[in-house]
Parts: C-alpha cells; structure tokens; sequence
C-alpha cells in the first residue's frame, strides 16, 4: 500500500514540474514577443568600428564646453567615458549622446563629479561673464528703458500736482488726493511695463508683476483693518450722513460733530470732550442724528393714588403743558395710563418741542415740574409707599380705623391754586458747544470731509 502512495506522489511531482516548465518557457515566450526591438548585436567586431565610435563621440564631446574633457574608450562595442564633470546633469547628458551612436553596444559610465573649487567657480563665472558681456551690449536699450520710465514717472507726477483741477472734479478734497495718487501709482506702473517690453524682458516683466500682486496680496491680508477703515472714509465722504455741529449718538457716543477725517469722526461730547471714533465703525454703526429733524417729542411719567380718577388727572396735566410757551400747539400734549398697581396708577405726558428754541433737557424739567404742580393743586395725590396692617383680633380698633376712613373719603379734597411758572428758569438752548465747534473748526488745520454740497442720507 505504501508503494502505491508513493509511486502516485512521484507521478503527482512529475507532473507539476512538466506543468511549471512549459509556463516558464510560454511567459518566455511572451516576454520576448512584449519587448522593444533593441538593436543586434553582431557576432563579429573590428577595432575599425570601435575606433570610428571612439572618434565620433571625441568631436561631438569637442563641440560642447562642458563635455570637451570627457575622455572616450571603445572595445567591443562598449563604450567607456572617464574624466572629471562639475555638473551632474552634464554626466547623464554625456551618457545619452553616446547610446545614440550606431555601432554602441553598452555605455559605461566612469565620470566623476569633480569637487575641484576652481571648477565649480569657473561655469559661474562664465555665465556671469555673458551676462556682463550682455549688459554691456543692451546698455542703449537700457538707458531708453530708463528715460522712458523716468518720462512716464514726471507725466504722472505733473498731472497729479493740479490738486484744485482734480478736487474740483471729485466730491471732496479726500477724493481728489486719492484719484492724484492713482495717477501717480498708474504712470509708474505703465512706465515701468513699457521700459521692460522696450528691452526685451518680457519674462522679467511676468515675474516682477507676479511677486508684485503676491507681495501686495501679503500686504492687503496684513493691514486689512486699515484698509477697511479708509474704505469707509471714502464711503462716508460721497454720502455723508450728519453734518457738522449735528447732534448724534454713534455706537452709543453721544456727542455733537466736528468734523469728518480720512481715518475718525472726531465728536465732542456734551461735557465738552473730543471723542474720535474709527470710522470703520460709524460706516457699520446705527446712527442716531437729533438735529435732522427740528421737533422732538419729550415725555415722563407721573403716579397718582390708585383712588384719583386717572382721566382727571392726565386733563389737568396736559392743561399745565399746553399753558407752557415752549410746548408746541401742533402737535398737542398728549397723555395715558401706563399701568396700574397696588397703590398706585402711572400716567405718561408726551409734548413736542422745537430744538432750535428750546433745550430738550431744559424743557423737560420745565415740564415735569408744570405737570406735577398743577396735579398736586387739582387735589391729586402723588403715591407714597403704604403698608397695611391686619387689626382683625381687636374688634374696636378695626371699627375705629374703619370709621376714619369712611369719614376722609366723604370729606372733601382740598384745593390748591398752581404757582406761576418761574421766568427765571430758562429753556433757551445753551450754545457753548455749538460756538466751541465753529471756533475750532475755523482755526484747525486737519482735513475736514464734510461737505454741505454733498447730499446727506
């Protein structure tokens, strides 16, 4: 049995080194139909071939500089390169010029990269020689170069000195500057591009612009927040939206204007500060102008006892307001309820007035203080805090508390007569910022951008 086994197994193996053998030889096969046709090597060789090798590769290495001390064996066919090169680009380029020779069977490449100072040094100094050598001969070309790009400069340069000319032309000063100085910008530009085509370099040109709009674009990222704001300069002068000497509140900066720069609104507060605000944000900010519109509405409230008749007392109210001559007819006082609490009802009276007669502060306090006298004199009482106390486990003092109570609301309320408004109290505006801001806007020397000619949003 244990010949039978292994005589199968001998078969099994003579079998799968027949079966291994004839793949070997097919791939084979394929692999020699797959490859490029090399050229053949022939079964004979003379010294004349090698030698007419040899030579031809001396006169082709000859008529290069770089490969002229590349020295050159042939035997067989085979060609040996020796010597010594500075560049290892030009070891590759020898070896390729000579597998492109009829007759090269293989190429041996014994050159070495030379690590000679002297030689390193020369190939520089060659190149830089030619380039000195080219200077040299383009220096017409350059020196037109140069007095084109001088002339295109001292053009540029002369048109922008017209400053009247071009703030004439433009919104404001602020416009005129900036459209001067892309005048000046521009000539350069074009002169500079016009000198560069007159020499010839134009790859130069390609470059220099190149690193120009990257170098710009490095710029642009690292000074953006200063560019912004001188953007919206530009943008505040063409559309202005307060005047100066108005009264605005800007990111919550109250103040009156000054004036309007190409890089702050300077504000002077209402305690006679400067406040200057970047304008980057008064371009973004909500603004809130006072002076725009003339009239403006003041309004208080006032609390009477949650007993009075509120009706009553808002009439008498807007009695005491109407009577003030500061107090505008049309539109008229008004007044209403604004809530009501536990001992208490809240009145609120509305009035209109001018700005240009009246201080809105001033005029204000001039009528709380009508309305309050004039509701204190109809016998309305003004809410005092109360506390109430529970007096339930003594029968007779509940009784008493009750029976006061009873009798002061049947008594009758008693009456005032309302004092005269003080004349001495006046709601003339106060003008000492106003006369502050003109005085400092004559005698400063900054720019001022506002314009009364532009139009005001």
């Amino acid at each position: 049995m244990k010949a039978k086994l292994g005589g199968v197994y001998l078969v099994a193996c003579l079998t799968l080194a027949v079966g291994l053998g004839a793949l070997a030889d097919r791939a084979h096969a394929q692999a020699v139909e797959a490859a490029p046709d090399a050229p053949v090597i022939r079964t004979q060789s003379d010294a004349q071939s090698d030698a007419a090798i040899a030579e031809r590769l001396r006169r082709i290495y000859g008529e290069l500089d770089t490969l002229s001390v590349v020295r050159v064996r042939v035997a067989e066919g085979v060609v040996t390169l020796e010597g010594a090169l500075s560049d290892r680009d030009d070891l590759a380029r020898a070896e390729q010029i000579a597998q492109r020779v009829d007759g090269v069977v293989a190429v041996r490449n014994d050159i070495e990269a030379s690590v000679d100072v002297g030689e390193r040094v020369s190939p520089f100094l060659q190149k830089l020689t030619g380039l000195l050598r080219s200077a040299i001969n383009a220096t017409p070309l350059l020196l037109l170069g140069g007095l084109v790009l001088a002339g295109f400069v001292i053009l540029g340069w002369w048109l922008a000195s017209f400053n009247r000319f071009w703030r004439r032309l433009t919104p404001n000063p602020f416009v005129g500057d900036l459209l001067a100085q892309a005048i000046r910008v521009a000539s350069v530009v074009v002169g500079f591009v016009l000198a560069l085509n007159l020499v010839g370099a134009t790859a130069l040109m390609g470059t220099v612009l190149g690193g120009a709009g990257v170098i710009g674009l490095a710029i642009g990222f690292a000074v953006r927040d200063a560019l912004e704001n001188y953007i919206s300069s530009i943008m505040l002068s063409l559309r202005q939206p307060f005047r100066a000497n108005d009264h605005v509140v800007i990111d919550g900066q109250e103040g009156k204007v000054v004036r309007l720069t190409s890089r702050a609104t300077v504000l002077m507060t209402l305690d006679g500060n400067h406040l200057r605000i970047p304008n980057t944000i008064v371009f973004k900010a909500v603004i809130l102008n006072y002076t725009r519109n003339p009239e403006r509405r003041l309004e208080f409230e006032l609390g009477v006892d949650a007993e009075d008749d509120p009706e009553a007392a808002i009439s008498t109210g807007v009695a005491a307001l109407t009577a003030l001559d500061f107090i505008l007819a049309e539109p008229a006082p008004s007044g209403l309820i604004v809530a009501v609490g536990d001992s208490n009802i809240v009145l609120k009276f509305m009035a209109w007035i001018n700005q240009a007669d009246a201080d809105f502060l001033k005029a204000r306090s001039r009528s709380i203080r009508a309305a309050k006298m004039a509701v204190e004199a109809a016998g309305f009482t003004l809410p005092e805090p109360i506390y109430r106390l529970r007096v339930d486990q003594f029968p007779n003092l509940a009784a008493m508390d009750t029976a006061r109570v009873t009798r002061e609301a049947d008594a009758p309320r008693p009456t005032r007569t309302v004092a005269a408004p003080d004349d001495g109290l006046s709601v003339r505006p106060d003008v000492h910022i106003d006369e502050t801001i003109e005085a400092e806007r004559r005698g400063a020397s900054e720019e001022d951008l506002l314009s009364t000619e532009r139009p005001i949003e």
